[in-house]
């Protein structure tokens, strides 16, 4: 995996009831660019958010769908808490394609073969998940508090959008891409730096941005 090309995303700060639909909007929009060949696009119109992004079209819910939504609820389960009401995870989107590789061991007559996995890309996605309780009264302060709420996240996950959008436009961002068909695989990841950086950063976090 010496040649694989990483993206770091902007850290995303969330509600738990924000965290499905967010990931969903960014890891379908990356798979619907990074897809090989032709495909049919299918506007998404988010319920949680004023965004609206484009998948595989696949009838219904696709094989896709199913990978995707099933590596969130994954990603749900193994959130490690880092604050009281504070959890963090990181998600990889990965893209690969097999190739035969010889391994010298002579079979019938000939040379044996056996496939491998090269990974040449992959997208790396930080979550900080905040359990806080959002205020839920009619008072003029709750109200404001839940759109500041609403705001904050909504402004992460469009700068997200932003950053994949600027990453795949770049004039070599096709370079490492292989020409034939190749596929994807998402993993919960918690690496330890990843930890240390979260730690810090949320040690040093503004009260103002603490998401509930």
């Amino acid at each position: 995996m010496s040649n694989c090309v990483e993206h770091h995303l902007p850290e995303l700060e969330l509600a738990t009831s924000q965290v499905r639909e967010a990931l969903q909007c960014i890891l379908h929009t990356i798979l619907f660019i990074r897809a090989p060949g032709p495909v049919s696009p299918v506007d998404v119109f988010c319920e949680g958010f004023d965004l609206t992004y484009a998948k595989m079209a696949g009838g219904g819910r696709s094989a896709t769908d199913v990978i995707v939504d099933e590596a969130i609820e994954k990603f749900l389960r193994r959130l490690t808490q880092i604050g009281p009401e504070l959890l963090s995870g990181c998600l990889t989107l990965g893209f690969y394609e097999k190739r035969m590789k010889r391994n010298g061991i002579p079979m019938f007559g000939g040379w044996g073969a056996q496939e491998e996995k090269i990974v040449w890309e992959q997208w790396i996605i930080r979550t900080v998940v905040n359990n806080t309780p959002r205020p839920v009264n009619d008072d003029s302060a709750s109200v404001i508090e839940r759109q500041r709420i609403q705001d904050t996240a909504e402004g992460m996950v469009r700068e997200t959008m932003l950053k994949v959008y600027e990453i795949v436009g770049k004039q070599d961002s096709l370079d490492h891409v292989p020409p034939g068909d190749y596929q994807f695989e998402i993993h919960c990841t918690n690496r330890a730096d990843d930890q240390e950086n979260i730690y810090a950063r949320v040690k040093n976090m503004p009260a103002l941005i603490n998401l509930g």
